[in-house]
């Protein structure tokens, strides 16, 4: 075939230049170079090709291909030759590229017919012709077996036999060797494991016993013959199944081989589902590299899909070690513990001496200790004693974060609230890079607002890929192409009478981009489309697809997520309503007197940052409930203040210092005396009490309020409770699991006698609950935070929030701090009305505006006012600024994809066989198979359910769940513990809102132990045979044979597909849809030898051909991103030395240095990898299933 190929460079390069110097006096550069890929047109330019004898065979072929409609315009070619020519392509791929071993000759009979076709339609010589005949007769004799080498069929009729190899022993007179009862190529079980086969690959006699090398465990091991004995002996039947059998066979083939076409984490978790959550983690398992910021608003969820994207990288990888860096204050109030335990995650949060031990760990034994593989680390931990070690008179003590060598390497590194990196010169950032650089994928999570110019993204974009986002100028580059990206995908959707020309000429606009030539015009993705977009008789369908494919050419699409609220639409509409209450004469005379003792104190004390922090809680405290004041003042004076009731209350990550309150002692106590004294009438907590009895004559009964402070939700819980009020409370120090019980109490229905009407509630009480059934929120008391408000109001207006319209009421206080902060700003800016959106970065500074206004004393109440109004103005128009501003750039981003792309794109991404029902019936069919039992284990009719096993099954279960990955998760030590426990029986539900509403029953999703064990029981080795009935209306009746296989695409981009192969055209596309609903036949139809080995020839023919070109694309995808690593490399390397230069300070160009090493390591462990993976380009084909399927079309 090799001088096939030859031959047909020599033709085809006749033809050509025959025939294209008539297209054009140009024709060289008109017709050859700028058909050429971009590729091969980079070879001809860089070597100087100026005639057609200088191309190679692939690149002739895309001449004449390119030149089809020119050539015929001129030339009697028939239609149908394209396709020969197509697919004379797929076989140049094939043996350009080809194994060691021989084709079968069938396929070289094919081969040379395909290129005997094209030949004549080329008019190429008679010798040629003859040369394709001679081929082609060859391969045929082959196959039918006249031309036999009998010297071939003795060799390997000697090959049959055992192979025998003479031990050295001398003599003469050595007793003979004992019979073996095995040969070479035999099958035997070990006598102490008879699960175990293994290969006789030689046979060893003397002695007293024979001796046999098998190959186990991919080594060469030696047995005596007593150790082993004859595998069990299988007869050669078909291994029928039943459509139940079937359908628990293919959810395990899908368990256990994930493809980048579905979602694993669809349906996973103890959360409600909602789709657009699920657009980051179909981005990161897409992506070259799996790195990910997640820029969405203010009140999306991004730790939800944070979350989503641990529970999808346990399923495909089992990843072990995750670390989440985050603000103190998140730590503090436990929001990433907390949430992450709606996962059945477990995370530890590190302080600085839990950290040292972590170091010292990893120093000593090379590795991350396993016991804190799941931690929270705060910001504030990184300091120059982390980075660089302690240094105690000039000896270092302890080894530092850049020290450590092996680095530690996390499988996942989340950093929450991102922008904190924004400054690059300081230890936070230097230690948040150095974790980033060395894990294996890694999540930034903020609110940044993307923008070109900002130099916020910049610097996030570069610490998450530095080999892409070197500096400014690159990264305005790789902005460059997305806006022809946008207007081709507008030509595109229009469908106009050119539309496709207008397209093309937008990707050649790309191409000729500097990001184009450096890392987009080159790549088979790109390549594609542009090709398609040449070819005739597009349909609509194709249309679409070109649409998608262009989209995913947007240069940012893997690397950010944006989801903003306006591009998900409102949940509901919102109601707000102020709720005025004024003090009494006895409560305003005290809130006066007590503003008058704190200026004394802050006078006094020269306005200490810790005093003016103490003394703004006891004042909001005073506007929020004058009678939680004196237990509050009462824990201030003997040390029992709640911390994080403080920090919360602060919006501030800083501990507060009390050693000064001795100082201020007296103060204090003459305001605690007159507290405890106060008047006990409370017109506040009337009004608070009216709003819930009238909400409980309506039928929807549910109120959801929230407070700052704990002494006030005391107070409202005793009152609520004497007014008859079902009521719950919650906050930071209430358990999870009694914060569970109270939030399923909250949900139940009125008429349940174990139902609460009413939860009150803190901030951080709140974490991690929904309440879409709630459609009332109350503050009592409110945040001068606009994002904590919408983080109180993001509990009931969410996605699934069942009433039309939430309403929201303001209990406020005139003459109070909070009533001029709601009056003049927090109602001006909207947050009440819809989610106010915008980045964390400007709510945070109009947090921090409207503290420093709040909480000075040497305002007048009119300077306060007008301060407070200038500062909601300029907030609204900052906001304003940044939405228009993101809206004009989007196109530049690549993020503004209709909803309904992403929304068909996840909806294609669900799999049926991964459904909770798929999971029931593949869990039930391995327990019936595993414990040989016709009893149901798995009992009940509903959604929650009860396994029942006894000690003997249990017992069963845990070996096989022994040999699973060994992994210290929650899920897996809690189905351990029940396994060994003396409990028969186990709460389990397969379904996700059962789950959420049910935290201590077990959620069978694909990453439970028992799933898995199920998987890998039910895992097909050996093909089975089955015979199923189905109906579609648009399919003739009739009988079909027809086969599965899995293919294992191995490469740069790995996957795994299911393919479907049929002798019908009519059912081959449509099988897999039709395998979802299919019955059981009767009569039973199995297919013989010959019909299984007809579907296997198709097979192979669809094989074939998708390997040659799989193989191709892999090799092009490798060469493109070494070339394109190369280029950027050495630009970061340039970016990185320059800074080390300028470095005037000893740390940072030791950290600089640092980063240096790290990037060289960086690019020499990827160049190895991508020079491996294209060697490795292969598609690994199983067949898994046989069958007949009978269609009836009614």
């Amino acid at each position: 075939m090799n001088d096939l190929i030859r031959i047909a460079t020599l033709e085809i390069t006749h033809f050509l230049a025959t025939q294209l110097p008539g297209l054009s006096p140009n024709w060289w550069q008109k017709h050859v170079v700028n058909r050429l890929s971009f590729q091969q047109k980079r070879i001809v330019q860089e070597r100087g090709h100026s005639s057609l004898q200088q191309l190679d065979l692939a690149a002739l072929l895309r001449v004449l291909d390119q030149n089809w409609y020119e050539l015929g315009s001129k030339l009697p070619l028939p239609r149908e030759a394209r396709t020969w020519l197509k697919e004379l392509q797929t076989v140049r791929n094939k043996w350009a590229h080809m194994s060691g071993e021989a084709l079968p000759p069938s396929e070289v009979y094919r081969d040379a017919d395909t290129l005997g076709r094209v030949f004549t339609i080329l008019g190429t010589e008679p010798a040629s012709l003859q040369a394709v005949e001679a081929a082609k007769a060859a391969a045929l004799a082959a196959m039918t077996g006249h031309a036999a080498n009998p010297t071939t069929d003795a060799g390997n009729q000697q090959q049959s036999r055992p192979q025998i190899v003479m031990s050295d022993t001398a003599g003469s007179e050595a007793p003979p060797p004992a019979p073996s009862m095995f040969k070479v190529g035999d099958l035997v079980a070990l006598r102490s494991d008879p699960t175990t086969l293994v290969p006789v690959i030689e046979v060893i006699p003397g002695g007293a016993e024979s001796r046999y090398r098998v190959f186990q465990n991919n080594t060469k091991t030696i047995y005596y013959e007593s150790q082993l004995q004859a595998a069990p002996a299988t007869e050669d039947v078909h291994d029928q199944l039943s459509v139940r059998e079937l359908h628990a066979h293919l959810t395990s083939l899908h368990v256990l081989s994930p493809s980048t076409s579905n979602l694993f984490s669809l349906r996973l978790g103890r959360v409600q589902f909602i789709p657009y959550q699920y657009r980051p983690v179909l981005k990161l398992i897409r992506a070259d590299r799996p790195r990910l910021l997640i820029a969405d608003e203010v009140g999306v969820g991004k730790t939800i899909e944070a979350g989503l994207i641990i529970q999808e990288l346990r399923a495909r990888m089992d990843i072990a070690s995750v670390l989440v860096i985050c603000p103190k204050a998140l730590v503090a109030e436990r929001k990433w513990f907390t949430e992450m335990k709606r996962f059945d995650e477990s995370f530890t949060a590190l302080d600085g001496k839990l950290l040292r031990h972590c170091l010292r760990e990893t120093h000593l034994d090379g590795e991350w200790p396993e016991k804190y593989s799941k931690a929270i680390l705060p910001f504030s931990l990184f300091d120059s004693d982390l980075l660089f070690g302690r240094d105690r008179r000039g000896k270092k003590t302890d080894q530092g974060l850049l020290d450590l060598d092996p680095p530690p390497k996390f499988d996942l590194v989340i950093v929450d609230e991102a922008h904190h990196l924004r400054n690059t010169e300081t230890l936070q950032h230097q230690g948040v890079r150095f974790f980033c650089d060395n894990a294996s994928a890694v999540l930034l999570l903020t609110a940044t607002p993307v923008q070109l110019g900002s130099q916020d993204l910049f610097t996030l974009l570069n610490v998450l890929r530095p080999d892409l986002v070197i500096d400014p100028p690159s990264f305005d580059q790789m902005a460059e192409p997305n806006r022809h990206i946008n207007t081709a995908i507008q030509h595109c959707r229009a469908g106009r009478p050119l539309w496709q020309q207008e397209a093309r000429a937008c990707l050649d606009a790309i191409a000729n981009t500097s990001w184009g030539q450096l890392f987009l015009r080159e790549s088979p993705a790109f390549q594609s489309v542009y090709d398609r977009l040449g070819e005739d008789g597009l349909t609509d369908t194709d249309r679409v697809k070109l649409i998608r494919a262009i989209e995913d050419l947007y240069t940012f699409g893997s690397l950010i997520n944006r989801t903003r609220r306006r591009d998900i639409g409102e949940f509901t509409s919102r109601k707000p309503e102020t709720l005025t209450v004024e003090f009494t004469e006895d409560q305003r005379r005290l809130h006066d007197d007590l503003l008058d003792v704190i200026a004394r104190i802050l006078t006094r004390c020269h306005g200490q940052q810790n005093v003016k922090f103490l003394m703004t809680t006891i004042r909001r405290q005073a506007a929020s409930c004058l009678y939680g004041l004196a237990p509050l003042l009462s824990d201030i004076l003997t040390g029992k203040l709640d911390r994080l009731e403080v920090m919360e209350a602060g919006d501030s990550d800083d501990e507060t210092d009390l050693t000064f309150v001795d100082q201020v002692r007296a103060d204090i106590e003459d305001i605690l005396e007159r507290a405890r004294n106060l008047d006990a009438r409370d017109p506040k907590v009337e009004a608070f009490l009216k709003v819930l009895i009238d909400k409980d004559k309506r039928p929807n009964n549910k109120a959801l309020v929230f407070s700052t402070f704990r002494h006030t939700l005391s107070y409202l819980d005793a009152h609520a409770r004497r007014a008859g009020i079902r009521v719950g409370l919650v906050h930071g120090d209430v358990p999870d699991e009694d914060r569970a019980d109270l939030r399923r109490r909250f949900a139940l229905p009125r008429e349940d006698g174990n139902a609460i009407d009413v939860l009150l509630s803190s901030e951080v009480g709140c974490e991690g609950l929904d309440f879409q059934f709630c459609d009332l929120l109350v503050n009592y008391d409110l945040p001068w935070n606009p994002m904590r408000i919408e983080q109180r109001i993001g509990r009931i207006d969410r996605f699934g929030q069942q009433s039309v319209t939430v309403a929201i009421v303001n209990l406020i206080t005139p003459g109070t701090v909070d009533a001029a902060i709601y009056d003049r700003c927090l109602w001006r800016i909207g947050v009440f009305q819809h989610a106010v959106g915008g980045s964390e970065e400007i709510l945070g500074k109009i947090t921090s505006e409207l503290h420093d206004i709040a909480e000075s004393f040497t305002l007048s109440e009119d300077e306060r006012a007008e301060r407070l109004q200038q500062l909601s103005d300029n907030a609204i128009r900052i906001i304003q600024e940044e939405q228009e501003l993101e809206t004009r750039q989007s196109e530049l981003f690549g993020l503004s994809v209709p909803n309904q792309s992403w929304s068909e794109e996840i909806k294609a991404a669900q799999s049926h066989w991964l459904a909770p029902a798929g999971l029931q019936g593949c869990v039930t069919a391995y327990l019936a198979s595993r414990l040989s039992s016709e009893g149901s284990h798995v009992l009940g009719d509903k959604a929650l359910k009860t396994l029942r096993l006894g000690q003997e099954a249990r017992d069963l279960l845990l070996a096989d769940f022994k040999r699973l990955p060994r992994s210290l998760d929650p899920i897996a030590r809690a189905w351990e513990k029940w396994l060994k426990g003396d409990k028969p029986t186990l709460s389990v539900t397969f379904d996700q809102q059962v789950a959420a509403e049910n935290p201590k029953v077990i959620h069978l999703s694909v990453v439970h132990p028992l799933v898995r064990q199920a998987a890998r029981h039910l895992e097909i080795t050996e093909p089975k045979h089955v015979a199923l009935v189905a109906v579609h209306p648009d399919i003739p009746g009739g009988t079909y044979p027809f086969a599965l296989y899995r293919w294992s695409k191995h490469g740069v981009r790995q996957d795994e597909v299911l393919i479907a192969v049929a002798d019908d055209v009519h059912v081959e596309p449509a099988l897999l849809q039709l395998l979802q609903t299919a019955a059981d036949a009767s009569p039973v139809s199995l297919l013989d030898a010959a019909q299984c080995e007809a579907l296997d020839a198709r097979h192979y023919e669809k094989w074939s051909a998708a390997r040659a070109d799989h193989i191709a694309d892999n090799r092009q995808l490798v060469e493109q991103r070494i070339q394109s690593l190369t280029v950027s490399h050495r630009a970061r390397c340039h970016a990185i030395q320059d800074q080390i230069s300028r470095a005037t300070n000893d740390k940072i160009r030791l950290m600089k240095q640092s980063e240096l090493l790290r990037a060289n390591a960086d690019f020499d462990r990827r160049v190895v990898e991508l020079q491996q993976a294209a060697d490795s380009g292969d598609i690994r084909a199983t067949s898994v299933v046989f069958g007949t399927l009978s269609v009836s079309e009614t």
